[in-house]
């Protein structure tokens, strides 16, 4: 009976350590680079929910008080236990909710977005920092400017955040948080929302996990060079997929409704070739596609996005509607 009574006490213990818990951080310090060299500010174990903030691109926090250097500061970096270097980061992204009642962006454009002659004079220090009011009651943004043809203008919410990143490779040194890459980082992506999950390769032991650069809309390519920038409450759960189940070589991302996979280059057709290779694998692996059977099915149903215009490399997104998928065997 007490070899029972301690057994059951055991297990009891081992039960109680193995529940998922909830996990509130608030951050005393953003930073500025997807560094292996930072150390974590917090350990967290798979299954947790981790509830935190950010500040805005500029370094704003949720009060409007500057508390960070602008370019993106990061809430993190965050262990997470037991990922290693060749496995693969599973971020869901359970709440992405806007904490304050602006953001800002610029009337500006972007290089690659239109020829330079056109876009001269709103270009650089000639670009004017607009305030948009978010109305959260109604779902809508609109911005506070004395434009005559903007008086009425609205544009409904729909909040994301702009960095999901983990500790760059060695290779890449320690990039600034405007970068993007193999390790996820300046997406842009309006996709990383509310209910998504990002697959990130992990290249450090804990992973070491970044977010930040939340904004309020943002259309593709972003550019303006800025989305509708602010602040944000969010949570995430975090899982880690073990190296011999899957390996990646650019993040991924789902939700209920697409596949997607990204990749970075300096040109858009290495971009395009290496984004669109992410989804083949991907769509291979999990329905046993031939290449024969896979050139039906995306040359059919594939779509590209282009996140944004304004990071130093070229960024393609492929997506691939989940409900085609439902008629393969």
């Amino acid at each position: 009976m007490k070899n029972a009574l301690a057994l059951a006490l055991i297990l009891s213990t081992l039960t109680t350590v193995a529940q998922p818990k909830r996990i509130e951080y608030k951050p005393t310090a953003y930073y500025r680079n997807f560094s292996h060299k930072i150390p974590a500010v917090l350990r967290v174990s798979p299954g947790d929910t981790l509830v935190s903030e950010t500040v805005d691109a500029g370094g704003f926090d949720k009060t409007g008080k500057q508390v960070a250097e602008g370019g993106n500061p990061q809430t993190g970096p965050f262990y997470i236990e037991g990922a290693m270097p060749g496995d693969v980061l599973s971020v869901t992204l359970t709440k992405v909710s806007l904490n304050r009642d602006y953001a800002t962006t610029v009337e500006t454009f972007v290089k690659r977005s239109l020829p330079f002659d056109v876009i001269k004079p709103v270009f650089a220090r000639n670009g004017r920092l607009v305030k948009w009011t978010l109305d959260k009651k109604e779902g809508y943004a609109y911005p506070q400017t004395t434009h005559e043809h903007l008086s009425n203008f609205k544009v409904p919410l729909a909040p994301f955040m702009g960095c999901v990143g983990v500790a760059a490779p060695i290779k890449d040194k320690e990039p600034l948080t405007y970068f993007a890459g193999q390790f996820g980082g300046n997406m842009d992506f309006n996709k990383v929302r509310q209910g998504t999950t990002i697959y990130l390769p992990v290249f450090h032991e804990g992973a070491l996990l970044y977010i930040g650069d939340a904004h309020a809309l943002q259309g593709d390519g972003e550019i303006t060079g800025d989305a509708l920038e602010t602040s944000m409450d969010f949570s995430l759960v975090t899982k880690v997929i073990k190296s011999s189940e899957l390996k990646i070589s650019f993040p991924r991302m789902e939700d209920d409704e697409y596949m997607m996979a990204m990749a970075t280059a300096k040109t858009m057709e290495e971009a395009l070739k290496l984004a669109t290779l992410g989804l083949l694998e991907w769509v291979q692996k999990d329905f046993n596609l031939t290449l024969n059977e896979a050139t039906q099915v995306l040359g059919t149903s594939i779509e590209y996005r282009i996140p944004t215009l304004a990071g130093p490399k070229i960024e393609i997104v492929v997506t691939l509607k989940k409900e085609i998928l439902k008629t393969l065997k």
